[in-house]
């Protein structure tokens, strides 16, 4: 038999990914549909838990649980991997009396996680399961029981954990999402447990820190137009700030607000004032404003500067886009 014989050479890639795609959104739905008190019960076993949330399976179900592990560590729930096998040489005294442990085996009968259920029972540890056959042995030994069967694997041997492992993917970010609203975790919390990445410089940074609050481009609202854009052609943040008699933000102009009105056919009298021509009630931000909220706000408006104020809308400085996406004060790659 030729090689071409033994692997006849395909070309409906696309519909082939579709059908395994349709496999799996068929295994969630399926999933979904069984939902029942038992993820409640679940649920409430881990956000109420007073030790750690341990997650335990071998090979793919393993993979798996080493990212739900991570998820819950991130988002507020103190949670280790602990491989089964390594369990039964000695790490399973890690284990503490208020863990609960949630072992995922789509079976229920792999025999290395089995091993050590007993072992689990005699500390006193509660344990949910994961599996897809609820009268295995492992469903049997659980506390609660998750039911994440799937009718097929995406495979075509029906064989390789597909459909079955996002399944279980799926379920562990179920829970996690709930354990965020349950505990309330905030934007803040994710902060605490992310200090040194990009995500977390970029929450971590408040306006204040990044700002230009020195030589600023502005001017009083009765100045003439033309110095105020020679103090925007000078101020190299494409803008020019404008206060009334006690420093108060009462406009802006930009380069774009100048283009605006040269290509309306609407002439600027360069001696009368500014306050003809600016921008009233500019978008603004307030100090403790953080880089997060700042960008989202930019993007939302479609603006690149943002003045900063106090809540009596005196102003403070300015801040650019740039500063924020790394090429001013803030820096996301390394």
């Amino acid at each position: 038999m030729t090689q071409d014989a033994k692997c006849p050479r395909r070309t409906d890639w696309v519909p082939l990914a579709r059908e395994v795609l349709d496999i799996e959104i068929e295994g969630i739905a399926a999933m979904r549909d069984r939902l029942n008190g038992g993820f409640v019960e679940a649920l409430t076993l881990m956000a109420d838990c007073t030790g750690r949330v341990v997650i335990t399976g071998l090979g793919k179900s393993g993979l798996v649980g080493r990212k739900l592990a991570s998820t819950l560590s991130s988002t507020g729930t103190p949670s280790f991997f602990l491989h089964p096998v390594e369990g039964a040489h000695g790490d399973m005294g890690m284990i503490r009396s208020d863990d609960v442990v949630v072992a995922i085996s789509n079976s229920g009968e792999t025999d290395e996680l089995n091993a050590i259920l007993p072992t689990l029972r005699s500390l006193g540890a509660s344990i949910i399961a994961m599996t897809g056959k609820a009268e295995s042995t492992l469903g049997k030994s659980a506390d609660v029981v998750l039911d994440t069967g799937v009718a097929r694997e995406a495979c075509p041997l029906n064989l390789a954990p597909t459909a079955s492992t996002t399944a279980v993917l799926a379920m562990g970010d179920a829970l996690a999402v709930c354990l965020i609203h349950w505990k309330s975790f905030t934007e803040d919390d994710f902060l605490r447990y992310h200090p040194g990445g990009s995500l977390g410089q970029r929450l971590s940074m408040r306006v204040e820190t990044l700002m230009h609050t020195e030589n600023l481009p502005s001017v009083r609202e009765t100045m003439q137009a033309g110095e105020a854009l020679r103090v925007l052609d000078g101020g190299r943040l494409g803008t020019v700030l404008i206060t009334d008699g006690i420093g108060r933000l009462s406009g802006i102009l930009t380069d774009g607000d100048v283009r605006r009105l040269v290509c309306r056919d609407k002439g600027i009298e360069m001696t009368a004032p500014v306050s003809n021509i600016m921008v009233r009630r500019p978008m603004t931000a307030k100090k403790g404003h953080s880089v997060a909220q700042l960008i989202d706000l930019m993007e939302e408006k479609a603006i690149t500067v943002l003045p900063i104020t106090d809540d009596e809308g005196m102003l403070c400085g300015v801040v650019h886009l740039h500063d924020l996406l790394g090429k001013g004060g803030v820096k996301f790659s390394r």
